[in-house]
């Protein structure tokens, strides 16, 4: 049963604080309460096996299915204090637990709710917390809350497709790789020995592999080293922002690979900034805290140029061109927005075609990468098998003869 720390005051004006046992933080309160204690500031107490199994990260999943939930109390007329108690105390995972629990207590001193998660931000990111910031001054609070747990699931669904997409190869590639080195390592030390005592002279393949695996034997711990090397300074070169950078133009460059993260990160720059924008938030803040959004050091770079452009006047459309990182599509759709004042509704149909275009591109992506894991592996194998296959057949031969 959770244990619950607990301040207040009793009916005489003294303070007291302790721990009190209950099923839930609402349980502790009413047991608290007949025990005449008031003024109380209830916390849930965590011990480390509970940091230990749920971790001290909230999931996006969880913040996709609690601002759903908001949305569907607060349609429902139930008060933002209520919405926020029911929802952590029905909440499974104690960090979801303690971060709406402290969102309560904000809401109980006179806080916003918008100044509640601006205390969270690993779990709410700085657009959301815009986002919703905005809303509570328009009163759409509701709406906007279903509409952000709406582009969350889709940011999830794009995740999930990526990751799955990838899972297949990796299994081959893993597979394949535990084969060669179990015949590097087992199988073929011994077989060296058996060709080494019949003094017969073996194939090139069989030479060959022989030679490869005897300088893996002989230098091992020099290509761990170097290889430790090597990631050793790719890690401190990402500390810098240049190493950063040039990792992500890296990426954006490699071929089909660099095409499907600039759709995703296009799709997700048009879909943040469409809520933002739908939401109320004005075009420069929200286009600041989209590009925030985004984490590709290209992309934050060539987007602070278009919002210096826009605030000298040039609109945004043209100077989205101008970065070529956007496709003609979407800043023809833009400018079309701009130019009727439906920026929001066409940055919302932006999100949608590329949504399409992206689930295209990574279907491209593991129809090339699964074919090439797996002909890739199969050629290693195979060599393998046709180094030993020859140099048996090689030496019944020299012996018949």
């Amino acid at each position: 049963m959770p244990k619950f720390a607990y301040e207040g005051t009793t009916l005489e004006g003294v303070p007291v604080k302790g721990t009190e046992r209950a099923g839930s933080r609402g349980d502790a309160e009413v047991a608290l309460y007949e025990r005449e204690l008031r003024d109380l500031k209830v916390t849930e107490k965590t011990s480390i096996l509970q940091l230990e199994i749920t971790g001290p990260r909230i999931k996006r999943a969880e913040v996709m299915h609690l601002s759903r939930q908001m949305a569907a109390f607060l349609r429902a007329g139930l008060p933002i204090l209520d919405a926020v108690h029911s929802i952590g105390a029905e909440a499974e995972n104690s960090s979801v637990r303690r971060m709406m629990n402290d969102i309560e207590d904000g809401l109980r001193r006179g806080e916003r709710f918008s100044d509640c998660l601006e205390r969270h931000p690993k779990a709410f990111p700085s657009f959301y917390r815009g986002i919703v910031r905005s809303a509570e001054l328009t009163g759409e609070l509701d709406t906007v809350l279903a509409r952000l747990a709406l582009y969350l699931e889709r940011d999830l669904e794009a995740r999930r497709k990526v990751k799955s997409a990838l899972i297949y190869p990796l299994v081959i590639a893993g597979m394949s790789s535990v084969t060669v080195v179990v015949l590097a390592v087992y199988v073929l030390p011994k077989f060296k020995t058996f060709f080494a005592s019949l003094h017969a002279k073996l194939p090139l393949p069989t030479r060959m592999l022989l030679g490869f695996t005897d300088f893996l034997g002989n230098w091992w711990w020099a290509l761990l080293g170097g290889a430790a090397l090597i990631a050793l300074l790719v890690w401190v070169a990402l500390r810098f922002e240049n190493g950063r950078y040039a990792r992500d133009v890296l990426i954006l460059r490699t071929p089909v690979l660099g095409e499907a993260i600039q759709y995703a990160l296009v799709e997700r720059f048009c879909r943040v900034l469409s809520s933002m924008v739908g939401a109320g938030v004005n075009l420069p803040e929200a286009l600041r805290v989209t590009t925030e959004s985004l984490r590709n050091l290209v992309f934050v770079r060539r987007l602070g140029e278009v919002s210096e452009a826009m605030l000298e006047g040039q609109g945004i459309a043209a100077p989205l061109a101008r970065t070529k990182l956007f496709p003609g599509t979407a800043t023809q759709m833009l400018r079309v927005g701009e130019e009727t004042g439906s920026l929001d509704t066409q940055l919302q149909v932006t999100a949608e075609y590329y949504e399409v275009e992206l689930d295209y591109k990574i279907k491209k992506l593991t129809a090339l990468f699964e074919p090439a894991v797996i002909i890739f592996m199969g050629l290693i194998v195979g060599f393998v098998a046709v180094a030993l296959i020859s140099a048996m057949y090689g030496i019944f031969n020299q012996v018949n003869v």
